[in-house]
């Protein structure tokens, strides 16, 4: 649905679940009202300013890319067929770029490329490659009764600063 932003070096690649579907209607990622993605990078200094959606280009600038477990489908999770979800594609993709972190925008995700029921938020104990691997609360609207910002501070002192 929404193409990768994605190059080697990065210091940081968010992995959501799928496009949602304002991001699938005008092909940017975390475009949907009420998602706290864009401010929450710039409020932990992992952006500069807060990014539009529509400036998704200019965060392999800044260390971090982006992709979706899920290509080719968009909405809620509940809609989202996980049967075909890309897990080797991804698991393929940071094996060649090998960013410093993975992390799972949403437990979801996670568990669908895990493969498990049950995740943690935080630091995982596996790694692909040496791409260690982090799994933070979604920022979508939808999840807001998990919502922890915790965990993205955590991950933010991991990545450290953004590059400028």
């Amino acid at each position: 649905m929404l193409p990768d932003i994605l190059e080697e070096n990065l210091k940081l690649v968010v992995c959501g679940t799928a496009a949602g579907a304002r991001s699938a209607q005008i092909s940017q990622y975390y475009a949907g009202p009420g998602n706290k993605f864009w401010p929450l990078l710039a409020s932990l200094g992992l952006t500069p300013r807060c990014l539009a959606p529509s400036e998704a280009h200019l965060l392999p600038s800044l260390g971090i890319g982006l992709t979706d477990l899920v290509k080719g489908q968009s909405g809620a999770d509940s809609v989202i067929e996980f049967g075909r979800a890309g897990r080797a594609s991804l698991t393929e993709k940071v094996h060649g770029l090998q960013p410093q972190i993975l992390c799972f925008n949403g437990k979801r995700a996670a568990q669908e490329h895990l493969d498990v029921r049950v995740v943690q938020y935080g630091l995982q104990p596996g790694r692909i490659g040496s791409t260690k691997l982090y799994i933070a609360p979604s920022t979508s609207a939808a999840a807001n009764g998990a919502w922890d910002i915790t965990h993205w501070q955590r991950l933010a002192e991991l990545v450290g600063p953004c590059r400028s």
